[in-house]
């Protein structure tokens, strides 16, 4: 709601999705313009089948939004938190909110999706039990709040992935997110990293993936502060194809910074710049 409800006009029509490769099968199948894929949690990490289904898929990545984790304990009308001796959600929001159960002595049940195990306790008329999952569920399903913030980390976010087919217009503040294969040899991953610092591209991450094809060997997932349309990413871009095996451009879109509307940087100076002359 927040990404999408700013570009969208009328109704914004939501597909539940089970798992993440069913988001991206609805939108290659048309049965969904776009989709919203988590794609890093600020503790937790990478969500490693996101990026596999990104190089999967043809699909581009246009935008982006973060969005700050507070976890609720979700009941039916009149349960108090006294009454509790079940609690559902997905397993990570179990994770997240492990000192606060620990401290309750209820028994945990993982299940497939945080809003899921509040729709299934409202579905069944389960007395005894609550849902971890948002204030917005409880809203959904008609279910109350008898905690609120539950995390144990409170500074706990989500980065997601707006995927779709169209390209995203240049913002304030850009990112471009690439994959690529090197050849296993000294100094290949150097020699590709040089062609986006000798232009004073900033690179605001940078991981490997085993690959799928080859034991042992992996991919390299960069996200740059930059646009497609900048002439120095364009250059980059061209020089990292003549010395990889192979690469490709995810997507490129305005950066988020999980404030304001979530969707576009407000702010955010830089440190002293090393000396990036190209040799």
């Amino acid at each position: 709601m927040r990404f999408f409800g700013e570009i969208v006009r009328g109704r914004l029509d939501v597909l539940p999705c089970r798992s993440l490769s069913e988001v991206f099968r609805a939108v290659n199948e048309g049965a969904a313009t776009d989709g919203l894929i988590p794609i890093e949690n600020s503790l937790a990490g990478s969500i490693n089948e996101s990026y596999d289904l990104l190089l999967k898929n043809d699909l581009v990545i246009h935008g982006e939004v973060i969005l700050p984790i507070s976890h609720c304990l979700l009941a039916l009308e009149g349960q108090t938190l006294q009454d509790i001796r079940k609690v559902y959600s997905h397993p990570q929001a179990l994770a997240q909110c492990d000192e606060f159960l620990e401290r309750r002595g209820v028994e945990t049940i993982a299940v497939y999706d945080t809003a899921g195990s509040a729709k299934m306790l409202k579905e069944t008329n389960m007395q005894g039990a609550a849902a971890i999952a948002s204030r917005r569920a409880a809203e959904l399903y008609g279910l109350e709040v008898i905690a609120e913030g539950i995390q144990t980390n409170k500074s706990n976010s989500t980065r997601f992935y707006a995927v779709g087919r169209g390209l995203a217009a240049k913002g304030k503040r850009n990112k471009t997110v690439i994959v690529f294969a090197t050849e296993n040899k000294p100094g290949a991953l150097y020699w590709c990293l040089g062609a986006i610092v000798c232009r004073q591209i900033n690179m605001t991450r940078l991981e490997s993936r085993p690959s799928r094809g080859q034991p042992w060997e992996y991919i390299f997932y960069l996200d740059l502060e930059t646009h497609i349309s900048d002439p120095s990413c364009r250059e980059a871009i061209r020089e990292l194809e003549t010395k990889t095996l192979f690469m490709k451009v995810l997507g490129s879109f305005p950066a988020a910074t999980g404030e304001g509307d979530g969707r576009y940087y407000e702010n955010g100076g830089r440190g002293r710049q090393a000396d990036t002359r190209c040799e």
